[in-house]
């Protein structure tokens, strides 16, 4: 009982994952087909003022998965990390990237410095969705299993590579809708049918890949497919398909912060659907939720972290959104920063 409340964690962190750090990749895809320096000026303004305050946060559940799969789950955690050490190193490689280039390219002076880290935070941005994407292919096809070592056909199938395209474009489509509501905020009318347009595109391209991926998972990942078609698993499908609608039915109207719950509430039940899916497997077929769980005192603390992490975390993460929602991040200007009543560049030494 309390290895399927933990197994439950994991998948409800996962979404979170996919949720918040989504939007975040998907900022760096947008910015990364902006266009040239002139062209791409005004969204990539959008894209570092709405991204600065608050997108470290979104690690928080990366690191919260990792700890459940380590201590709770730790056969699946060796065998997954095993079994698709290469892709996933590719991954940590392209968040530390994509960390650095965004931090160093704003307070870099010269133009060829911010275009080089400017390029190497969009590239991560679309590299590493695809190959944690690729990872989770790996997993749904039935390629990974305890014992498993790395190949390229673990990673490579049929499956990962169109579970990788779908992370790359359901980033692209959260990054859209978020940096709707973000350039109403910024007051730049230009920039909100700028990214309507790119989020309903997204959106399409999206459904287009769910399709392609009920036509490969029915061939390549039977067990997979078979879960999606029945029961819980069908259950989320169909919400899925029902907040894609009413997302797209929103964004042809005037897109607000109901968008961005309808388009949280389709990738949400989209993860929970694989989850589900899967059931009673953590890898399927090979290892169940009852065989990778680690010893009994150990899933009770977790369950308890988990509990302390409802309480203290979730709050401070919900006012952080808040606060950023309602403007209460900005950060100072230089004129802020200066005492009332001196002057740009008096000298004159301070008090006391």
């Amino acid at each position: 009982m309390t290895a399927d409340l933990i197994a439950m964690v994991l998948l409800l962190a996962v979404t979170a994952y996919a949720c918040a750090g989504g939007t975040d990749y998907g900022a760096g895809f947008w910015d990364l087909t902006a266009g040239g320096t002139e062209r791409g000026r005004r969204p990539r303004w959008l894209i570092d003022r709405a991204m600065a305050p608050v997108w470290e946060v979104n690690n928080v559940w990366l690191i919260f998965v990792l700890v459940i799969m380590w201590t709770g789950f730790p056969v699946l955690f060796e065998t997954v990390f095993s079994a698709m050490w290469l892709p996933l190193a590719l991954a940590v490689v392209g968040m530390v990237l994509r960390g650095a280039g965004f931090a160093l390219r704003k307070p870099t002076q010269r133009l060829a410095g911010r275009r080089l880290y400017g390029a190497v935070f969009a590239v991560a941005s679309l590299l590493t969705p695809f190959f944690l994407g690729a990872a989770v292919g790996g997993v749904a096809s039935e390629r990974v299993a305890p014992g498993t070592e790395l190949s390229a056909d673990v990673w490579t199938g049929a499956t990962s590579l169109v579970f990788g395209l779908v992370a790359v474009a359901v980033t692209a489509f959260l990054g859209a809708v978020f940096l709707i509501g973000d350039a109403r905020r910024f007051d730049a009318p230009d920039l909100v049918g700028y990214f309507r347009r790119r989020a309903l595109s997204s959106l399409a391209v999206l459904t287009v890949l769910a399709v392609v991926t009920g036509w490969v998972t029915h061939e390549d990942a039977p067990y997979i497919w078979h879960g999606l078609t029945r029961g819980l698993g069908l259950f989320f499908v169909l919400v899925a398909g029902v907040a894609a609608v009413a997302t797209a039915w929103l964004l042809l109207r005037s897109p607000g912060t109901w968008a961005r719950v309808t388009a949280v509430a389709v990738v949400a039940s989209a993860v929970i659907a694989w989850g589900m899916a899967q059931r009673p497997y953590l890898l399927p077929t090979s290892l169940t939720v009852a065989d990778a769980a680690g010893a009994s005192g150990t899933l009770t603390w977790l369950a308890v972290v988990t509990l302390v992490a409802l309480v203290v975390v979730v709050p401070a993460v919900v006012l952080l959104y808040w606060l950023d929602s309602r403007g209460e991040l900005e950060e100072l200007t230089d004129s802020e920063l200066r005492r009332p009543g001196r002057a740009a560049g008096d000298g004159a030494a301070p008090d006391g």
